[in-house]
């Protein structure tokens, strides 16, 4: 493995940005503007030069009606997101102060 790659990484966050034609009977993230939100947490990120966090995209996660939607490990925290607002919370209460944000929380059970 190469040094690069061995890099310590403490979150890997997965964001959703399926998107569906409006007409499907499922919502989908990228319909409800995800690939915007997570083009902004990417910029985010290496502004505050977070070389711990790893940040890329996913296809369906499978929570549609909650979108747009991410999933962080290791702790397996599933958020729900809708604005700048909240992306910037996830950074600065998870990836910088180590605390899940309880209100954007996904119910996964």
């Amino acid at each position: 493995m190469s040094e690069g790659l061995a890099q310590v990484v403490k979150y890997h966050v997965f964001c959703c940005t399926t998107e569906r034609p409006p007409t499907h009977p499922r919502p989908s993230c990228g319909g409800r503007g995800s690939g915007e939100l997570i083009n902004y947490l990417w910029e985010k990120v290496m502004g505050l030069e977070l070389a711990d966090v790893r940040a890329g995209t996913a296809s369906c996660l499978g929570a549609c009606n909650a979108g747009p939607v991410m999933v962080v490990y290791p702790e397996g925290a599933w958020y729900h997101f809708e604005n700048k607002v909240d992306i910037d919370e996830i950074i600065q209460s998870h990836f910088i102060d180590g605390k899940i944000v309880d209100r954007l929380l996904l119910n996964r059970a």
